[in-house]
């Protein structure tokens, strides 16, 4: 990613949140790389250099500020074709992938080779993708040392360390600290590390953000016994595969009372799967949106709510699953079904919450059901067929629903499932996908809000919204909720 030096100096000097996560800066003496949003005092222009992302600052030999924390940075979202494949990538390295899997697999999931990969990743955050997944392995146990009193041995494997040995090793290489000398320091500041069995952490995003609106959509949809909204914050079962083990547990989710960041619980029973957790949890939230580069493409449209964002998916079968039942009846109606749905065919869970009882069933549970056990509980035999059909693919893994799949493939693929039309994999995208275009032009609110009648309109309407009509879709169905 090209970066301008001037701009990228007007920006920390002016510790601009709108370029946090877009660059990192680098001061050559003192030898340690910052947020442009860092509070220390600005340092000299021929002491910056800037770097597109926290590995290539450390590839080049910076260590990152215990201040501002490089690793709290929020993400990018982009719809560039290059720039999105590099951000797929980093996506799907933060949740563990690349760990598990080669990086020819990871190239594979993105419909690309492993050349064209390191190629697009290389231009977009300076550094090959085995260096980036080091480092982000590195960020994250500098994040669970600083933020939780999970042992030393747990941070290694939590990081993704094969070896205790190899991770002190390379954190004390990289960071010229001793893990112990890392978390010594954080006691010394103030912690903010969970009692009990939970952890926090903090997840930054770039202001404003409309959490309220937020909050108020996923309530509206939550399944029973699967998701809760109370108090301010939202909460969740969640259950994370990883190779043949299964890691089952809770997030509570909610705003930061003076900082631009959600602050964000998770059960221990989770610390084995933790790059997973948060990296869901960040594209539920959308935490990678530019909020002022939306604003721009919106215009007027946008200025009511500046910070209305996108909600994403922390499962992406189980809003497929949600988006079917939803098919022509209210989103209350939806509700009530999904929450039989999960009731039937979930798992039970203990949590410290009366309201979170259930896991929302696996796509290879609901594949080998009957159509007419779902159908029972209150939608027609075809939509229950639906429903068989999409967890079949996705079980087979002939249909990947995550942020970093390929649009047009994932799109081709869910109209081809009976009873799939556009609407419905339109909202898929919207949210289980993470795609900013994503355009559900059918929907009866758009074209209420519109004021249109017909579909072709409401398409046309939308072309001044490019590349960013799943927000504008938001700003739609609030504005005509609100009516």
């Amino acid at each position: 990613m090209a970066l301008d030096s001037r701009i990228c100096y007007r920006a920390l000097r002016a510790r601009d949140a709108r370029f946090d996560g877009r660059f990192f800066v680098a001061v050559s003496s003192t030898r340690i790389y910052c947020r442009p949003v860092c509070t220390v005092r600005p340092p000299k222009r021929e002491n910056c250099t800037f770097y597109p992302s926290a590995a290539a600052a450390e590839s080049h030999d910076y260590r990152p500020c215990l201040r501002c924390r490089p690793e709290l940075a929020p993400g990018n979202s982009s719809v560039d074709a290059t720039s999105r494949i590099a951000q797929a990538a980093a996506s799907m390295i933060e949740d563990g992938t690349l760990t598990e899997a080669g990086l020819d697999t990871l190239a594979a999931r993105l419909g690309i080779t492993d050349r064209h990969l390191r190629r697009a990743f290389g231009a977009e955050f300076g550094v090959s993708p085995v260096e980036f997944a080091q480092t982000q392995r590195l960020l994250l146990a500098k994040r669970l040392l600083t933020d939780t009193t999970l042992p030393v041995t747990e941070v290694a494997f939590a990081s993704g360390f094969g070896s205790v040995r190899r991770f002190n090793a390379l954190f004390q290489q990289r960071y010229r600290l001793k893990p112990g000398q890392l978390r010594a320091h954080r006691r010394m500041s103030a912690s903010t590390a969970a009692a009990g069995d939970a952890l926090q952490f903090e997840l930054s995003f770039r202001p404003p953000y409309d959490w309220p609106v937020m909050s108020a959509f996923l309530q509206a949809r939550a399944i029973a016994g699967v998701e809760t909204v109370a108090d301010g914050s939202y909460r969740r079962t969640v259950r994370i595969p990883s190779g043949t083990h299964e890691h089952v547990g809770w997030v509570a989710i909610a705003m930061s009372a003076r900082k631009p960041t959600l602050r964000v619980e998770v059960s221990a029973s989770l610390a084995k799967v933790l790059p997973a957790v948060l990296s869901r949890v960040k594209a539920l939230m959308d935490l990678a949106c530019h909020p002022a580069e939306v604003a721009q493409a919106l215009g007027p449209l946008a200025k009511r709510h500046p910070g209305l964002r996108v909600p994403g998916a922390f499962d992406g079968f189980e809003v497929a699953v949600r988006a079917i039942l939803g098919q022509q009846v209210s989103v209350a109606a939806a509700r009530t079904i999904a929450g039989r749905f999960a009731a039937a065919f979930g798992d039970p869970i203990a949590t410290p919450f009366d309201t979170l009882t259930t896991l929302f069933p696996t796509a290879a549970r609901v594949a080998a059901l009957a159509p007419g056990r779902i159908a029972r509980l209150g939608m027609p035999g075809a939509r229950a067929r639906t429903v068989i059909a999409l967890a079949r693919a996705v079980a087979d893994g002939k249909l990947v629903l995550m942020p970093n799949a390929d649009i047009d493939a994932t799109l081709a693929a869910l109209r081809e499932l009976p009873g799939v039309g556009e609407w419905t994999a339109q909202y898929i995208a919207m949210r289980a996908l993470s795609w900013p275009d994503a355009f559900p032009h059918t929907d009866l609110g758009v074209m209420k809000a519109l004021g249109e009648t017909g579909a072709r309109q409401v398409l046309a309407a939308g072309e001044a919204w490019r590349p960013w009509r799943a927000y504008a879709v938001m700003h739609l169905w609030h504005s005509f909720t609100k009516e």
